[in-house]
């Protein structure tokens, strides 16, 4: 572990330093050969230790990921999500995140076979949706379900590919009861949309690495209002888990350039549909009166 008078790196340039510290056998954390090299191996790929799982990392280093965890732990962090946090603000500054993920998939996969790679991206996305499965706390999930039924006002929040995803779970949830939209659905502003809300309201907010700043922002300023934050993100050392009454971490490791969607879309339709479960005649009467009103628009055309 280290001491109380050394400092948790929070940079790039902080590992890099205390890696040299160590390997000149100075300073007050003292690792093992297999630690040094991990730790090495990290620092001189930074944008592969931003965007990897914590298993990839583990294969690619021939560790298990255990030896992730515990070596985050002796550099002062609670586990590994707090070490990749350094590695993901180095790339976030760097402004090319999007971009380096297509050169990994240009440069790394050594395989032109398309077909080939649609089912290695299967099954990338079948591993995603299988860990946030397995990942996800079965009493916060029926929680936050609670929320979305019994809060007086839901509005979804999501910028970028993230808009789609908060405008489906708007749509699903206004089918089965009222007063849910996108926030700032009338394109008023954050701040308006927010004014509208009161103590005890819900916002469900939709980001993941390079995390939005609006969006994060958005999520604090509420949070700070008294309603109840539900954060979909991609980790639990994300900064929307940190403001979040409930949140969900999604992997989203794959070969696609940019986030990955399918395992949060999943998470949503879960959402949803324990919800719908929770309304029981509420949802399904809310469900007729929606298609009766589909036939008489339909009639009308």
């Amino acid at each position: 572990m280290t001491s109380p008078a050394s400092r948790r790196p929070e940079t790039l340039g902080d590992l890099e330093h205390l890696l040299a510290d160590i390997e000149g056998g100075e300073g007050s954390v003292r690792l093992g050969k297999r630690s040094r090299h991990v730790l090495t191996a990290l620092v001189s790929a930074p944008q592969q230790a931003a965007v990897s799982s914590i298993s990839d990392l583990a294969e690619r280093l021939g560790v298990s990921p255990s030896t992730l965890s515990r070596l985050a732990q002796r550099l002062g962090f609670d586990g590994f999500a707090g070490l990749q946090d350094v590695f993901r603000r180095n790339v976030t500054e760097g402004k090319s995140f999007y971009s380096d993920q297509v050169s990994r998939l240009l440069d790394g996969e050594g395989d032109d076979d398309g077909h080939a790679r649609l089912s290695r991206l299967g099954r990338q996305e079948s591993a995603n949706i299988g860990d946030m499965v397995a990942g996800v706390d079965g009493e916060a999930f029926v929680r936050a379900a609670e929320l979305l039924v019994e809060a007086r006002r839901v509005r979804v929040h999501g910028m970028r590919q993230f808009a789609s995803l908060a405008s489906f779970m708007a749509y699903g949830l206004g089918m089965l009861r009222p007063d849910v939209s996108p926030l700032d659905a009338a394109r008023h502003g954050v701040a308006d949309a927010l004014a509208q809300l009161e103590e005890g309201d819900v916002l469900v907010v939709a980001s993941c690495f390079p995390y939005t700043p609006s969006v994060l922002a958005t999520a604090e300023v509420a949070a700070r209002q008294g309603i109840h934050v539900i954060a979909l993100t991609d980790s639990r050392g994300s900064p929307l888990a940190r403001v979040a009454r409930y949140s969900f971490p999604v992997p989203n490791h794959s070969l696609f350039f940019s986030n990955s969607m399918c395992a949060f879309m999943l998470l949503v339709e879960g959402l949803l549909s324990e919800a719908a479960s929770r309304l029981g005649d509420t949802g399904l009467a809310a469900l007729k009166r929606r298609e009766r009103l589909i036939g008489e628009l339909d009639a009308s055309l």
